[in-house]
């Protein structure tokens, strides 16, 4: 270890008692040194996105958490409800560290060439543990950004870019023509506008109020639809008729809203349909879950035929379906526009101890739209 890299430093940590607790805390861990293909990087920041809180917390119900411990070394204890034990079987008495990715400083280097070129850059950093002063990767999981990148920047280069043009990608690979959106003022929402503003492809932006909105439309958004609206159900089918779109993903997961994309979905097909089926129209539609901010059962009122599908949509094995080398140039594209397409904005930055109070806790869990937390380990 260099003299400028302290042998312990902090990382945060997760555990799901058997006896059906949360607790959170702070832990002192031996730094780690970097193998020949390895690199150490000084974390200055790490965002807190919607698949970290998944681990973070856990089921545990946050209504019951009570602070502990001290400034320097806070802890939070709360209750998992007993009837959410069981899915969080495979977890139980094993402290996990948290944070899917980030950005920072590379610090120190294994033997290897590609190890080596790295000391000193400012790099993106996909891997998890990333709530934590130091994290040791792999080369390969490294973006390295430009000259001038700093690492709030370089923090989110990964979940919300890949996830986004996953999507258009996807979109593709599976021969629809346009997307529908739902969520659509989020950081990922506002970068999957901007690439399909880029690209020219027609996307359907699905908002929850008018501030949102006009979000979207301030950045070049053409089709927004307000799902609070009395009109939502006949504005979503215009915009689909407009645009063609067959293929929808959804961050909400719960309720109506996917069954009600479906529907209006067979509602433009059949617009333009020439001959009349009792069986629905034969366009295929596809909503794909990829998040859960509505954790309620998943309604469908059965209303778009029987050409249709729903089904789960992950970043990693997507991924992995295209291969290291597509993978790559989605990569090399996030790198040339981070400061652009890619761009991402924090309303707040705190520490790896505020990122254990209760009362932030409780703001950054409410997921909203232009509230997104940004942990900075150094502070």
């Amino acid at each position: 270890m260099t003299a400028s890299v302290p042998s312990t430093s902090l990382q945060l940590r997760s555990l799901i008692t058997k006896g059906g607790e949360l607790q959170l805390s702070l832990a002192q861990i031996d730094t780690p040194t970097p193998g020949p293909d390895e690199v150490l990087v000084r974390i200055e920041a790490t965002p807190i996105n919607p698949s970290d809180l998944g681990l973070l917390l856990g089921a545990a119900d946050m209504s019951t958490a009570v602070q502990g411990g001290t400034a320097a070394a806070p802890t939070v204890v709360a209750k998992v409800p007993d009837a959410l034990m069981r899915a969080m079987a495979a977890r139980v008495d094993e402290s996990m560290p948290v944070g899917n990715e980030g950005g920072g400083i590379v610090v120190a280097a294994g033997s290897s060439p590609a190890a080596q070129a790295l000391l000193g850059k400012t790099v993106g950093v996909l891997g998890g543990a990333m709530y934590a002063q130091y994290r040791c990767v792999r080369v390969s999981d490294c973006l390295v950004l430009a000259d001038g990148t700093t690492p709030a920047e370089a923090a989110s280069c990964f979940v919300n870019p890949l996830t986004a043009l996953g999507m258009v990608a996807t979109m593709r690979l599976e021969g629809h023509k346009a997307l529908v959106h739902t969520a659509a003022a989020s950081n990922l929402g506002q970068m999957l506008n901007k690439i399909c503003l880029k690209d020219g492809v027609d996307l359907v932006n699905i908002v929850r109020n008018q501030e949102q909105a006009n979000l979207l439309r301030g950045i070049g958004a053409k089709h927004v639809v307000d799902s609070s609206l009395p009109s939502f159900m006949d504005d979503l089918t215009q915009a689909l008729v407009a645009t063609g779109a067959t293929l929808a993903f959804d961050a909400i997961g719960g309720g109506k809203l996917a069954g009600q994309i479906l529907t209006c979905m067979e509602a433009a097909a059949n617009l333009t349909a020439k001959v009349y089926s009792r069986y629905g129209s034969s366009v295929h539609k596809q909503v794909y879950i990829y998040g859960g901010l509505d954790m309620r059962p998943t309604e469908f009122g059965r209303g778009f035929g029987m050409a249709w599908g729903v089904g789960g949509w992950l970043l990693t094995p997507f991924l992995q379906k295209i291969g290291a080398a597509e993978a790559q140039k989605l990569r090399d594209r996030v790198a040339a526009e981070i400061k652009t397409t890619f761009a991402s904005h924090y309303s707040n930055v705190i520490s790896l101890q505020q990122a254990l109070q209760t009362d932030i806790i409780a703001a950054y869990n409410r997921r909203a739209t232009g509230e997104k937390y940004l942990i900075n380990p150094s502070l």
